[in-house]
């Protein structure tokens, strides 16, 4: 094996002590070559003279003297390759003099000769300057081929990749063809035109800094040019990357930086990630960084110091705890479960799939099942009736999914009875109905609904009473006895009981049907004043009440038939009698009990990004579970508008509390009526009139009545290994209760001295028989607390785009992070508006983000001790993480937040419950 260059070294910087080599020839000549001590000693005849090159030669345990180049040699126009190598070097020890760590474990000797080396030039510098030449020199050898390697990976100035291929030159060029002018591309076009459009301070830094390099100062510059600059950005090298960012602090190009550059470098990446917190302090992080590279208080850094930091980063990050510190090898966990062939492969697929939707499977089917059915019986009963001679199979289709729409307008009422869905999710009954999918049912059922609507009414109008009303006499005949012995006409069937009930029924359902699809419910059909109030979450509200009446209707639509006369026979009031009681009974209940309900404020505080959270008191008899969430109404704000939230208290804290995003007319009302005079509750006026009165409490503040606790899917999670708790801005609400509860669960054992299950290799083999099969680990223990097995890990990943969000669970992650000394719970936080880690953009605020907590153990951008990364999670890497570290675990999966993520997340589940022996559950909830 050969060795790169060792580079240039002098005596003085590459010292030998006297006795090596010389106390025992034999035994140097045979342990690093016969030429080792001639070399030695023409080493210290050449002290403090001219600099050489080295290239030697590793053979097993031997290390052989190839060649020696003098200095002219070295610095020759026709030098060889290897003397090409040192990278970027400010006047001192090459960097080809850093050697590989696999020389250094060989030979040790190497590191104390080092050592000596800058003991022997310390005697003859200023201290000052000693130390700095001594860190420098530990700096160069410290800097193995592996950590630059590594930082290839950072400080990336223009794509995802730092690669510059020819199509991103393609477009720098579209670019620059519609910015320049008479051939020129100005200084502030130059970001736009490099695709940093939303950085352009920072790309006119870059743009200074590469100028500079040409010893000119310029405002425009060819497309030559911009092929040159595009070259040096784009370059692969991190010596090249490091000393573009250097030379954009390094603005009197002395070589050096001061604390005013690095702050007003500090200032342009705050600028550019849009952090005007971290802007207002740069001052004070310019001094954390002056602190940590120049001990000796110089006042500036060099590029080496610069490099270091960059470098060693990573050791400064070591306070963030590694998930991929995981107990059991990820390949070992793979290996296991490795299928051997296409028949064992495609039996782990239908077995994944079959538990993952076995319990939707059956309810679709049974449903479905149910529809075929009653839709052919009634068929066939009128397909035998004395009506099929004159209405053909007219009448049978329409009875048919008159029959079907009963008995889905019965059903659509139980996905959201709320009460009775809660109660049964304590039962076993969650073992067999998924009932996370209750609104995805509820709307496949109104789909079914519409269906048989447009089936049944489309018959009746352009059909069958065409063919009643046209056909002969004697066909009437058979029938005539239904119809009182007179021909109904056209207009007499349409203007009739069953017509005017019938009609009135599909024009109420097409409005309330129209209004609840997604476009409208979510603001997205732009219509002119005054439609537009007919877009929105309060248009969806109120028009969905129109049912009631539809019911009404139906049930008179299904008294006044023409066709049937025996009251048993006119089933409609059998089939939606019970369920209708039961939606009643429960509004009934809700009423009852938000008056009961009543709470009162205990604190309102407005906290970044639009939202602000509400403490109140829990009122007697309210008992609820992590992850359930509530409805409040303000008779103040809307009399009749009751809107969810999810419960942020733990079920053993003595208030309640919810965190409110302002996204719509109701929630800025009450924020603006809870947050007015100073951010003090409202008092009661003098001019009140009686009904404003009934709207204040006691204390003269709001009424706020309160509704639930409802189920939802988080509140199970009681029942799984592990928790991964993933939330989308205000989606981290339903898991903040979670994240509560385990930190009081952990505190109440700390107080009773028991012990937590460790998790370790041992204690994950313990359990692989208990939780092998998914099936009986997630589904067989209704409410998961009646298991002797509990949780014993969670990972909380909370993505956002505002660094003002971290303020509304900041004193719940310091707690979590200060008291989880058993490392049960870890806590992600990623901020997509910064970017990604590795870009040029955001590289010294990663530096100065492991400075400051390493110092201060508090991230600069959280304000809590919980480290925030930068741009969106590498989910498969995430989760890949996560069943390495936790082999025959059941893993829930909760997801709190817009629908587009919900669908990688619900994939990598699948993924690797069929890869692994960890089995993933997934549950989403949107907002």
């Amino acid at each position: 094996m050969r060795t790169s260059s060792f580079g240039r070294c002098s005596s003085g910087e590459f010292e030998l002590p006297e006795s090596f080599g010389t106390s025992s020839p034999t035994v140097g000549a045979r342990a690093y070559g016969a030429m080792m001590p001639v070399f030695l000693n023409d080493l210290r005849s050449n002290h403090h003279k001219e600099l050489v090159e080295i290239t030697l030669e590793l053979e097993n345990d031997a290390v052989l003297l190839c060649n020696v180049t003098p200095a002219a040699a070295y610095s020759a126009p026709n030098a060889s390759p290897s003397s090409s190598r040192g990278g970027v070097d400010d006047g001192g020890v090459a960097r080809s003099l850093s050697i590989t760590s696999r020389i250094r474990r060989k030979f040790p000797w190497l590191r104390s000769l080092s050592s000596a080396s800058v003991e022997s030039v310390a005697a003859a510098e200023d201290p000052v300057t000693t130390a700095r030449n001594a860190r420098k020199m530990r700096a160069k050898l410290e800097r193995t081929r592996s950590s630059a390697q590594r930082a290839l990976k950072g400080l990336r100035f223009i794509s995802k990749s730092g690669e510059a291929s020819e199509e991103l030159w393609g477009k720098v060029q579209e670019r620059f063809g519609l910015l320049a002018k008479d051939g020129m591309l100005a200084r502030e076009d130059f970001g736009e035109c490099i695709g940093m459009e939303d950085s352009k301070e920072f790309a006119v830094c870059i743009f200074d800094a590469l100028t500079r390099r040409k010893e000119r100062r310029v405002s425009s510059i060819n497309r030559e040019e911009l092929h040159e600059f595009w070259l040096q950005i784009s370059d692969q090298s991190f010596d090249a990357r490091l000393q573009i960012f250097f030379d954009m602090a390094d603005s009197n190009e002395d070589g050096r930086i001061t604390r005013d550059e690095v702050q007003e470098l500090i200032m342009l990446s705050a600028s550019a990630n849009k952090l005007s917190k971290l802007k207002e302090q740069a001052e004070g992080y310019a001094s954390l960084i002056m602190e940590e590279l120049d001990p000796e208080n110089l006042g500036y850094i060099e590029l080496w110091q610069l490099e270091m930091l960059l470098l060693e980063k990573d050791r400064y990050m070591n306070y963030s705890r590694q998930l991929s510190s995981a107990s059991v090898n990820w390949s070992q966990n793979m290996n296991e479960t490795r299928t051997r062939n296409d028949i064992e492969r495609f039996r782990r697929t239908v077995q994944c799939l079959a538990l993952e939707y076995w319990r939707r499977g059956w309810i679709l089917l049974l449903w479905l099942v149910t529809i075929a059915s009653l839709f052919g019986w009634k068929f066939y009963q009128y397909r035998n009736r004395s009506t099929f001679q004159v209405m053909s199979y007219c009448i049978p289709v329409a009875k048919g999914a008159a029959e079907t729409l009963k008995f889905n307008m019965a059903l659509v009422l139980l996905p959201v009875c709320r009460n009775t869905l809660t109660w049964l999710r304590s039962t076993g009954a969650r073992k067999f109905v998924p009932f996370d999918d209750n609104i995805n049912f509820h709307k496949m059922i109104a789909f079914a609904i519409a269906v048989a609507v447009a089936v049944h009414a489309g018959s009746h109008l352009a059909c069958d009473f065409p063919l009643l009303v046209n056909s002969s006499p004697e066909k009437f005949s058979v029938i005539a006895s239904d119809f009182n012995n007179k021909r109904p006409t056209y207009k007499s069937l349409l203007t009739g009981v069953e017509g005017v009930t019938g009609i009135s029924m599909v024009v109420l359902m097409a409005i309330s049907f129209t209004l609840a699809t997604h476009h409208f419910r979510r603001n997205a059909v732009r219509l002119p004043s005054p439609f537009n109030r007919l877009t929105g979450f309060n248009a969806f509200w109120y028009s969905h009440h129109l049912f009631a009446l539809v019911y009404v209707l139906l049930l008179v639509h299904g008294t006044f038939l023409y066709l049937t006369h025996r009251w048993y026979q006119k089933t409609t009031w059998m089939y939606i009698s019970v369920p209708l009681l039961l939606y009643i009974a429960e509004r009934t209940l809700r009423t009852r009990r938000s008056a009961h309900y009543t709470v009162k404020i205990l604190k309102v505080s407005g906290l970044p990004g639009n939202v602000f959270s509400l403490i109140m008191s829990k009122p007697n008899g309210f008992k609820y579970k992590s992850g359930q969430y509530i409805f409040l109404q303000c008779p103040r704000v809307s009399p009749f508008e009751w809107h969810p939230f999810s419960i942020t208290s733990a079920p053993g804290d003595e208030y309640l509390s919810v965190h409110i995003r302002t996204v719509g007319d109701w929630t800025q009302e009450l924020k603006l009526l809870l947050t007015k005079d100073d951010d003090k509750l409202p008092s009661i006026k003098r001019g009140a009139t009686f009904g404003e009165l009934m709207q204040l409490d006691q204390r003269g503040q709001p009424r706020l009545l309160v509704d639930g606790p409802y189920g939802a899917p988080a509140q199970d999670y009681q029942s799984f290994d592990v928790l991964l708790l993933i939330g989308l801005g205000i989606g981290a609400t339903p898991f903040i209760s979670i994240l509560r509860d385990l930190l009081n669960n952990t505190k109440t054992l700390d107080e009773l001295g028991v012990q937590e299950p460790s998790n370790t290799e041992t204690s994950q083999a313990t359990r692989s028989d208990e939780s092998s099969n998914s099936f009986t680990s997630s589904n067989l223990t209704p409410g998961g607390n009646k298991r002797s097995r509990r949780t014993t890990n969670a990972y909380f990943y909370w993505v956002t785009r505002e660094p003002g969000s971290f303020e509304w669970f900041k004193g719940v992650m310091d707690e979590v992070a200060e008291m989880d000394h058993k490392g049960q719970i870890e806590l992600h936080n990623y901020l997509t508006s910064v970017y990604e880690e590795g870009d040029a953009r955001s590289t010294l605020i990663t530096m100065i983000q492991a400075l400051n907590h390493a110092k201060h153990g508090v991230d600069i951008l959280s304000g809590t001790r919980v480290r925030t990364h930068f741009a969106r999670p590498n989910w498969k890497e995430v989760f890949n993480k996560i069943a390495s570290k936790h082999p025959f675990s059941t893993v829930g999966v909760f997801y709190c937040g817009m629908p587009v993520l919900a669908k990688e997340l619900k994939k990598l589940s699948l993924e690797l419950s069929h890869k692994t022996t960890t089995r993933f559950e997934f549950h989403k909830e949107y907002f």
